[in-house]
């Protein structure tokens, strides 16, 4: 799927890294060469060591911290943490066995980047192969569906527990399902991934999730849905939540009063804020059980938040020892990214991912500051984009981003070359937003459409919008004689060099433009209240029929779609209803969800993407960039290469629990 962007990354690591290794000695790079192959083991001893059964291993060991705790009766040994010997995971490895202690450490922007942390600890009942094409087991130990996928059968791992030591069981899978999902009482809908449409009607039906026993559940579909799994493995990852915990705050159980009482306890002036914190990002919560390698135990608001080995995790190395192999994971908090990259130069960070412009100093220092630099791949359409929402407040805006020739203004009115060459230097090369070729979706021209640099035609489109009188500065005025603005708002300034140059090519032809940079809190906020008139947000898209939400509007999430997500999570109680080609792509959903088969599906997803080649409702100005992922020399494990995207998790790819440190 990646082949070709493979390539190209080789490529481009290669050029920079001979020019980054020009005056470092033969001698030096045939030793770390070496150091490296004596600590992987031989292809073939991989190989054998990660197809080992679990109920091949006859001893099971675990963390000297662990032991102590053993022996001091305050845990079970780990024979008795670990689920029954035939349903325990065992990890496969990248490179070797490794040893316990250390701390990876991480730079994060603080609480507010509560995902940061996240993905790279989440366990999901499915998650994706290392190709990035398929799930596999991971909570659930495996599956049954029948021909027409209207049935599946849910398998869990027995004697599974939470991290406090409470068993995992179906009946956290039925609560979650009951009184969490279905309920809203962590503020997200019911997912897509549940539903399935009636061709005829166009009616959605519910799936039905039945409880057989204590391991075991069914799912029921009235319609086929061949992507069942794959779509929970991206929608909805864990599926499941600790019963005994929740039954302790959920209003139903503890009465309005006593959960407000609570709520305000753990600092939430109200319970709906309080529920959506606990029930959706649970993970920054040491009161909360979990099924991760880390368990919270400090304040995410500190400026070290630290995440501790859990006792209880459910899956061991092919040697039987118990991951997580390393102490702690912590993310320690910066103040701007630059602070991220000084802070890898000098050591204090052991991994951690980076953009791609931070690529030349990293790999210039790699030697001197004692870590590896690797370049994942990613899902990118762009590098440098601006998504325009077409639902704005604003009604003379949004009569003009609604219309294809304002996007194509904007889209030529702006030198390529030059964002390429002063934005990503000279690395990503001038393109529109589009699926990259080698990945599901590409489309033969879209990357380039749009990309003339033309401001002459830019202006003669404006003009025939209707907006072609201009006041003494310049600017188009509206009929009101108002000036033509457009508020590009943004979470933070890693984009503002990028901003400044879109700010002078719109303004060149006549477009105002104002820069507001607000906290990332802010920001999140202003786009579920469709406060948000323009953005970057770089989009990634794997597969938009495992997730479509960043093409298709069905939810709150990307940014040029506005409201239009919120008519279709409230069932057209709120938002803004698609028309036009925006429609199309809802109706196209509908018709791929339908689908009873995985070819059919793959047909209405390429129109979906024609649509979006159509239309460009994401402006791109350059190509995608891999992803930089920077870990210390002494930390194995980690891959030098993954398809570093939202739906696969980006670090949690390279699954952390297997990093380990050497002395």
């Amino acid at each position: 799927m990646v082949k070709r962007m493979r390539w190209i990354t080789m490529l481009l690591f290669m050029c920079l890294f001979l020019t980054a290794c020009m005056n470092t000695p033969a001698e030096q790079v045939g030793e770390t060469q070496e150091t490296e192959e004596n600590q992987a083991i031989s292809d073939q001893e991989l190989l054998e060591l990660n197809a080992v059964n679990p109920e091949d291993i006859e001893v099971f060991s675990e963390a000297p911290e662990l032991i102590e705790l053993v022996e001091s009766g305050e845990i079970p040994s780990v024979e008795e943490r670990l689920p029954v010997p035939e349903d325990i995971m065992v990890e496969q490895i990248e490179n070797s066995i490794g040893q316990y202690g250390g701390n990876l450490v991480t730079p994060w922007e603080g609480a507010d980047s509560k995902w940061l942390i996240g993905k790279p600890t989440e366990e999901a009942l499915f998650r994706f192969n290392e190709a990035g094409d398929d799930i596999e087991p991971n909570v659930a130990k495996g599956y049954e569906v029948n021909e027409d996928a209207t049935e599946y059968i849910i398998y869990l791992r027995e004697g599974m527990k939470w991290s406090d030591g409470e068993p995992f069981t179906t009946d956290d899978v039925l609560f979650y399902w009951e009184h969490m999902l279905q309920k809203e009482t962590f503020g997200k809908s019911v997912y897509d991934a549940y539903y399935t449409i009636d061709p005829e009607t166009n009616e959605r039906h519910l799936a039905e999730i039945t409880k057989i026993d204590d391991y075991t559940f069914r799912v029921v579909h009235a319609f086929p849905s061949p992507n069942f799994l794959k779509r929970v493995a991206i929608d909805n990852k864990w599926f499941f939540a600790p019963e005994h915990f929740h039954k302790t705050i959920l209003p139903e159980f503890v009465g309005e009063d006593k959960a407000l009482e609570i709520a305000q306890e753990w600092g939430f002036s109200d319970v709906n804020s309080f529920l959506q914190e606990t029930g959706y990002y649970y993970w920054v919560y040491e009161e909360i059980p979990t099924l991760r390698a880390w368990v919270a135990s400090n304040d995410p608001h500190s400026e070290e938040f630290v995440m501790k080995r859990n006792p209880y995790y459910w899956k061991v190395d092919p040697e039987g020892q118990q991951l997580p192999y390393t102490d702690n994971f912590i993310a320690s908090k910066i103040q701007d990214p630059s602070q991220g990259v000084l802070g890898v130069l000098s050591g204090e960070f052991t991994i951690g991912h980076f953009s791609m412009t931070d690529f030349p100093v990293l790999k210039e220092n790699e030697e001197k500051g004692g870590y590896q630099v690797f370049t994942w791949p990613t899902a990118q359409m762009a590098s440098t984009t601006i998504q325009l929402n077409q639902t704005t407040q604003n009604d003379n805006l949004r009569e003009l981003v609604q219309d294809i020739r304002f996007r194509e203004a904007l889209s030529i009115a702006v030198d390529r070359q030059q964002i390429s060459e002063i934005v990503t230097n000279g690395i990503a090369e001038p393109g529109q937003a589009a699926v990259p070729e080698g990945l599901v979706g590409y489309q033969e021209g879209w990357a380039e459409k749009w990309t003339d640099y033309d401001p002459d035609q830019a202006e003669q489109l404006l003009d025939e919008l209707g907006i072609s009188e201009k006041n003494a500065e310049g600017f188009r005025l509206y009929e009101d004689d108002s000036v033509v603005t457009l508020t590009i708002m943004e979470p933070n300034q890693d984009n503002s060099e990028f901003l400044e140059l879109i700010k002078d090519a719109y303004e060149n032809v006549g477009v105002k433009v104002n820069l507001n940079y607000v906290d990332s809190g802010t920001f999140q906020d202003r786009k579920y209240s469709n406060q948000v008139e323009a953005t970057t947000e770089n989009p990634m898209i794997t597969n938009v029929a495992l997730r479509p939400e960043v093409l298709v509007p069905l939810r709150v999430l990307t940014p040029w779609q506005g409201n239009y997500g919120l008519h279709r999570e409230t069932g057209g109680e709120n938002g803004t209803e698609p028309q036009d080609d925006v429609a199309m792509l809802v109706e196209n959903w509908d018709r791929l969800i339908s689908s009873p088969n995985e070819e059919e599906a793959s047909e209405w997803a390429d129109k979906i993407y024609q649509l979006h080649m159509e239309n460009q409702w994401i402006l791109g100005y350059t190509g995608p960039m891999p992803q930089i992922v920077v870990a210390a020399n002494h930390l194995h494990n980690v891959p030098q290469e993954r398809i570093f995207a939202d739906e696969l998790r980006e670090l949690g790819h390279g699954r952390p629990a297997q990093f380990y440190f050497s002395e």
